[in-house]
């Protein structure tokens, strides 16, 4: 049994240079790997969506860029939940959705590695789900992580992402790669 697919924030908005430098660029094909995957297998699929009360974000309704990408977008009878905060399982009704339809496992993929794909990991295990993780199809960005509190160099996209993995595998899900959940 796949479980439940979480395709967290695959949003327009990620695209702007407002979010600094990005690591793994094909995070998205990936996430539409997962996808045509658990289609091809009547499995429930879950689309989040960001819409973000900061102003100037570009993940804020007045910015026009949060629509979900189109190489992920919602097939009819795919929900579509929308959250202001990072965590998935906050406001949406998702939690409720899953326990009516007895679901138990989540495969978890998409757009911030550190932020709400991380905060929706912690989450979704501390309630008890059985977690996975795609590394692959989740990506960081480097504006997100460098705030001027830390002296030395700011950390490359590549290393918030693996330290957001890094603190979440084996506590709070398994990481795997793309290739690992299609075989």
């Amino acid at each position: 049994m796949l479980g439940a697919l979480i395709l967290i924030d695959i949003q327009e908005g990620f695209d702007d240079p407002f979010w600094g430098t990005r690591n793994n660029p094909n995070a998205e094909a990936n996430a539409a790997r997962l996808l045509t995957h658990w289609r091809a297998h009547s499995a429930p699929v879950f689309h989040i969506q960001h819409l973000s009360t900061t102003l100037g974000s570009p993940l804020n309704p007045d910015g026009g860029l949060v629509a979900l990408k189109s190489m992920v977008s919602p097939r009819d009878g795919e929900p579509v939940l929308t959250k202001d905060v990072n965590s998935a399982l906050i406001g949406t009704g998702l939690e409720k959705m899953l326990r009516k339809q007895s679901i138990e496992k989540l495969t978890i993929c998409g757009l911030t590695t550190p932020h709400c794909v991380s905060t929706t990991t912690r989450m979704a295990a501390n309630l008890g789900f059985d977690v996975t993780l795609v590394h692959d199809a989740c990506a960081a960005f480097t504006g997100n992580a460098n705030h001027g509190w830390r002296e030395g160099h700011p950390l490359t996209a590549d290393e918030i992402h693996s330290s957001a993995l890094d603190q979440l595998n084996g506590e709070f899900a398994t990481v795997v790669a793309t290739n690992q959940v299609l075989a």
